[in-house]
């Protein structure tokens, strides 16, 4: 067994895009459910929109690259506005049909072959990240520590995903820390109990699903641009159910939960499968293929992820005082 290649994998999915997309995805979720109580079933709607707002105005307006970042998050602030208002004056739950539909209608809009002129149907957009790369400090070669090394392309998506993850971070501890945090929070506990105090609930949930989005509309840029592509399904609801999962396994209404579970999830998942491929390899496993080690490492995680909640529902670093999840 390749026990060397099994653990380079695995600490380079630890710091990889994909890690740093479902990261960023993350953070916007933990604002929503964690510190507001919202229940956003639709943050893949957010990062969609945002990637293919840049897609789409490089390669089918033929705008600048920044327009196209611009164009992205008005795009997220738009759609933002559009579910927030019928709905969170409402119950929780209506926010969470809403959102999960809404989902589904923006993917379903971006692979149609009504609209294949300008998002590419199924097949997607690519074409649009040299406007990105032109501003590629790393000259040509691979970049890293011993083995784990990345390209020059990899290293300066991962350079800019870490320092937007970092950032957010950054801006979500401050404003937790502030009185508009604190509302949130309250907003979380009991609602009722805030407007009774003359504050504007409704106002301040809309500005939380506004910045969760935006912060979590990042996450598609740095997929479009890691993969230099954007297509319809990698925008699908799985993306969402992934962003809370990693919120519940690093633990809600924690600044770095989202980072550690997204972290955590994904080294369980390559480490997980790389090990079942190489033992299928060398036939000490042969009542599986290969082709059965995606769903069969999904089985395991997500066994884990059921113990974790009986176990503790708060998460790895969540409190139960602030915040718990009741598995029973």
């Amino acid at each position: 067994m390749d026990w060397f290649n099994i653990m380079v994998t695995t600490v380079e999915a630890a710091v990889g895009v994909e890690t740093v997309f479902y990261m960023l995805a993350a953070i916007g979720i933990n604002l929503h459910f964690g510190y507001t109580g919202l229940l956003n079933f639709g943050q893949a709607a957010f990062l969609g929109v945002a990637a293919y707002g840049l897609a789409v105005t490089v390669v089918t307006i033929g705008l600048p690259f920044w327009v196209g970042i611009g164009i992205g998050l008005a795009s997220v602030i738009l759609l933002a506005l559009l579910l927030g208002i019928p709905t969170l004056r409402l119950r929780a739950d209506y926010l969470a049909i809403v959102t999960i539909a809404a989902a589904e209608i923006v993917r379903l809009i971006f692979r149609s072959v009504t609209f294949k002129d300008y998002f590419g149907g199924s097949d997607g957009r690519y074409g649009f990240s040299e406007g990105f790369f032109a501003m590629n400090p790393f000259s040509k070669g691979e970049y890293g520590i011993g083995p784990f090394t990345f390209n020059e392309r990899v290293t300066w998506v991962l350079l800019i995903g870490w320092i937007l993850v970092g950032l957010s971070c950054l801006v979500i501890y401050m404003l937790m820390k502030s009185p508009w945090g604190r509302v949130l929070k309250a907003i979380r506990e009991d609602e009722e109990a805030v407007r009774a105090l003359g504050k504007n609930v409704f106002s301040y949930k809309m500005q939380s699903l506004i910045l969760g989005g935006l912060i979590g509309s990042f996450g598609g840029y740095i997929y479009a641009l890691g993969y230099a592509s954007v297509q319809p399904d990698a925008f699908s609801t799985e993306l969402t159910f992934y962003a809370y999962t990693i919120v519940i396994l690093g633990g809600a209404a924690r600044v770095f939960g989202p980072v550690v579970g997204s972290m955590i999830f994904w080294v369980l998942l390559v480490f997980i499968g790389n090990l079942l491929n190489e033992l299928i390899e060398a036939q000490y496993i042969t009542w599986m293929s290969v082709n059965q080690i995606g769903a069969f490492r999904f089985m395991l995680v997500g066994l884990g992820l059921v113990l974790l909640l009986v176990f503790r529902p708060q998460g790895i670093f969540g409190d139960k005082r602030e915040i718990a999840l009741d598995a029973r």
